[in-house]
């Protein structure tokens, strides 16, 4: 019997126990003696300890290696706003991730409010529980300002994984796509479709790795983000620039390097031809990219493609970044994350893509042969070597 991938992904969720993540007991208590120590009268000790010094929570308890998966289910995916209840799967998904590639538990938490002042307000009411603060799904803008209150509230790392997550990957990918094609990260111009927070955060980025602001040019719905516009919000208007550039066609004629993060088929053929020789085209938008890569490889025969997508090569994909960044971020006891730490976490994964690919990961992915070059610019999820590069360089770059 035939089953559809609905089919299969319903029964996955369901069986043989509704949901993807449970909660186990670290400690054993078969007995009495177990029992006096799990619960009263032994637990009053640590809850004493900690008491006189909050760092003991860190040496009794679970909070330095538990993260809160947490959202209001404003932007699911590409599916948009479903309300925080439909966004559970994906944050056990997350905590799946997380516990799979970085040992991290996760608590999922959903918040129901229209509210962001009363978003911040219940995640700084529950902070004291966890180690680290993972926001996921949360539509632009009201993620940046969520994320900026809370890292300024906050004496624990926060991540918005849909920015600096995604910003992460990008940032690595280019890195090398851009080396492959023989030109400097500082020298090439750079379209980006898509000015929510995953354009706006990898721009930023970017910049921090030195590409210059005026090498950037930021399209969204309406068009060319310039100067002489009046509905830009804040995060928008730092992108502005006095242009005559108004569509996306008149954008991408003669750069370097487009990012999507927008939506499907937004690219034409014609625009990929306008590109400047040895052009790096990103086209992240899942499931359905900006322009597919028969389009884009018929277009040009030099270009280097990268998509969201798991059945394309190079894929940019979030499990690369936000695991081992946590990692190392919980295991430096860093009070937020920096730039300086996402800028660590994308040199480290493309430096990782450079180097010869184990045996392991062959395997895993069914292939007889990987290396560096048009059709590998990231390393795979299944790379037992991140965990042991990614985190160590985040942790290295903390400023505690």
């Amino acid at each position: 019997m035939n089953t559809t991938l609905k089919d299969q992904a319903l029964a996955y969720h369901q069986f043989p126990r509704p949901g993807k993540i449970s909660v186990e007991s670290s400690k054993p208590c078969a007995s009495q003696a177990d029992l006096s120590l799990a619960y009263t009268p032994g637990v009053a000790e640590p809850v004493r300890e900690i008491a006189r010094d909050a760092e003991n929570a860190y040496r009794y308890t679970n909070k330095g290696n538990l993260v809160a998966v947490i959202t209001d289910g404003t932007a699911i995916l590409g599916l948009g706003n479903l309300g925080p209840l439909a966004a559970k799967p994906v944050m056990e998904g997350k905590g799946v991730l997380f516990k799979r590639f970085a040992n991290i538990d996760v608590y999922d938490i959903e918040v129901k409010t229209d509210s962001v002042e009363q978003f911040i307000q219940t995640v700084v009411s529950i902070a004291p529980t966890f180690g680290g603060i993972n926001l996921e799904d949360i539509a632009a803008p009201h993620c940046f300002e969520i994320e900026k209150a809370l890292t300024e509230k906050l004496d624990i790392p926060v991540f918005h994984d849909d920015q600096h997550g995604t910003a992460v990957i990008i940032c690595a990918g280019l890195i090398n796509a851009v080396h492959i094609q023989g030109k400097a990260l500082e020298a090439v111009r750079i379209v980006c479709l898509g000015a929510g927070a995953a354009g706006i955060a990898s721009m930023n980025l970017l910049m921090e790795m030195g590409v210059p602001r005026e090498h950037i040019t930021l399209v969204d719905s309406k068009g060319v983000i310039h100067a002489g516009r009046a509905d830009l919000n804040d995060f928008k208007r730092r992108f502005a620039h006095q242009t005559d550039l108004r569509t996306l066609a008149d954008a991408m004629a003669g750069v370097d390097v487009f990012v999507g993060v927008s939506g499907p088929n937004l690219v034409t053929p014609e625009m990929v031809r306008s590109m400047a020789a040895r052009p790096v085209v990103f086209a992240l938008a899942n499931p359905d990219p900006e322009i597919l890569p028969a389009a884009a490889h018929a277009a040009r025969d030099d270009l280097v493609m990268a998509t969201g997508r798991s059945d394309f090569p190079n894929q940019v994909n979030n499990v690369l970044g936000f695991p081992f960044i946590f990692r190392g971020a919980l295991d430096a006891r860093a009070r937020r994350i920096t730039r300086p730490m996402l800028v660590a976490a994308a040199r480290a994964l493309a430096d990782l893509a450079r180097e010869p690919v184990p045996e392991v990961v062959l395997k895993a992915y069914k292939v007889e042969s990987l290396s560096f070059g048009r059709d590998y610019i990231l390393p795979k999820p299944f790379d037992p070597r991140l965990i042991e590069r990614v985190p160590p360089a985040v942790a290295a770059a903390s400023d505690r």
